[in-house]
């Protein structure tokens, strides 16, 4: 009787595995994987609140495009022609909203620097470099970046100017939507006077309903 049950109980295995399989098989086959280099259209879907590739590209082209035109940008212009480079670092952007965009924020950063260094305008101090000037100014226990001690922090690294910013979101919220507006601000701070030689915003809306 138990090889019997046995039997059975491995039939019906068997029976059921192929039927499994074929779920299996036929979900994933109404999947399909695309590539933005073949498909442009990938990259402008909105699939989320917070913010992605396309934001970042529209919110720096519009900030630095700017930038490119300001007088602290000329001054530097001016300098670099007399062979005198200013010093410049980048510091983290402040996430004042309550999305986890901290990644986003971070490419920002990163896109800003390569435009600096390719600019050849001035020189910049790599980010890996300004952590560990983060850990000697705040301690090891609390190392994050605090735009009140700029001043300490260029003094560090002889920095002459910091481009940093901030981030902050209106959230608002019906029954079936919620939609989240973006104020991005960025700026050109001189390190000796703690003076804002430059500042513009940019804003980027996000909905869901």
């Amino acid at each position: 009787m138990n090889l019997i049950h046995s039997m059975r109980c491995t039939h019906g295995l068997l029976a059921v595995v192929p039927v499994s399989a074929l779920l299996l098989v036929g979900g994933c086959a109404n999947k399909e994987y695309v590539r933005g280099t073949d498909d442009p259209s990938v990259d402008r879907a909105a699939m989320s609140t917070g913010l992605d590739k396309d934001d970042i590209e529209t919110a720096l082209q519009n900030l630095l495009n700017k930038f490119r035109a300001a007088p602290v940008m000329n001054e530097w212009r001016l300098k670099a022609g007399q062979n005198d480079r200013q010093t410049v670092a980048i510091a983290p952007f402040i996430n004042e909203t309550s999305e986890h965009i901290d990644p986003q924020l971070s490419s920002m950063l990163s896109e800003t620097e390569t435009w600096l260094v390719n600019s050849g305008i001035v020189r910049v101090i790599s980010q890996e470099r300004q952590g560990d000037m983060i850990r000697q100014v705040e301690g090891a226990q609390h190392p994050v970046f605090d735009p009140r001690h700029i001043p300490q922090y260029g003094k560090q690294l002889g920095v002459k100017f910091y481009i940093t910013g901030k981030v902050g979101a209106s959230d608002e919220r019906t029954s079936d939507a919620r939609r989240v507006q973006y104020f991005l601000f960025m700026q050109a701070i001189d390190v000796e006077t703690s003076e804002i030689r430059w500042q513009e915003k940019a804003y980027i809306t996000k909905a869901v309903h």
